[in-house]
């Protein structure tokens, strides 16, 4: 018992170090990245800091390293809408740091409301108020925009995804309606470890290898909105058979590890 106790406090310990590091850099680098951010081309000198500086400080910090399996070869000139399972914080650090192509996140309003990291978010990436259906489909928009600029388009697809005990999530429509309405290729990524070694409760988690599989991208080449509901399926059942299947069998590890808790508790 004593040992349990003692091994409880050096992971919340260690995950309170992580939101030290993540908020310190960004409020260092926060007058940089500000001004970067008031220049027509500034975010690709943005995005170089937050993926080469930031996102692989925080990484390292933690005791994390990343190793890609790279299952195609993307073209470095042509935009994407990058998709991935989301069950941890660090998968914002990881997208950056293993993202092919630079890319502009999609990501919920409520994050504005982080002090200077709201501020640079509210700048730098499409907000989306789930509550408000204009503001969805101003989402739209907003991803043309950031398309004509040249980045791909990034977001994490599931309805819901703070539940332990769930593998992957239902995907919403809203993706893949972007992807298919300027014909953009889907380029499905699957984090593997994140679920088991820093999962949302603070009272797990483990330092090691993150690993991350990009996969070919799916065509969206003469698809119609009537597509979406296949489109959005196959998606789904390619990164949920990715973690099914996984050798080391991680994030089905920590979805039984969760129910021990949940059980004793």
């Amino acid at each position: 018992m004593y040992f349990y106790t003692q091994m409880r406090f050096l992971i919340v310990l260690w995950r309170t170090w992580f939101y030290f590091l993540a908020s310190t850099l960004v409020v260092l680098l926060f007058p940089l990245l500000a001004l970067l951010l008031f220049f027509p081309n500034g975010y690709r000198p943005f995005f170089w800091i937050a993926r080469n500086i930031w996102a692989r400080f925080v990484l390292l910090g933690m005791g994390f390293r990343i190793k890609k399996n790279v299952k195609t070869h993307l073209d470095p000139k042509k935009s994407y809408l990058l998709v991935a399972n989301h069950s941890s914080y660090i998968d914002i650090m990881l997208m950056f740091a293993s993202a092919p192509n630079p890319f502009v996140f999609v990501g919920k309003k409520e994050l504005v409301k982080i002090p200077f990291f709201g501020y640079l978010f509210k700048r730098a990436a499409i907000m989306v108020d789930r509550g408000s259906t204009k503001s969805r489909y101003g989402v739209y928009g907003r991803a043309k925009k950031v398309l004509d600029q040249g980045y791909s388009v990034c977001i994490f697809p599931e309805k819901e995804y703070l539940d332990e005990t769930i593998l992957l999530n239902p995907f919403k429509k809203g993706a893949f309606r972007i992807a298919i309405d300027h014909q953009l290729p889907i380029c499905p990524m699957v984090f593997l470890d994140c679920k088991r070694k820093f999962p949302w409760y603070s009272t797990h988690g483990y330092p090691g290898t993150l690993r991350v599989d990009i996969h070919p991208p799916l065509s969206t080449q003469g698809l119609s909105k009537d597509h979406i509901p296949e489109l959005q399926q196959k998606t789904f059942n390619l990164i949920h058979s990715e973690l099914q299947n996984d050798p080391l069998q991680t994030a089905v590890e920590a979805i039984e590890v969760w129910k021990k808790v949940t059980k004793v508790s």
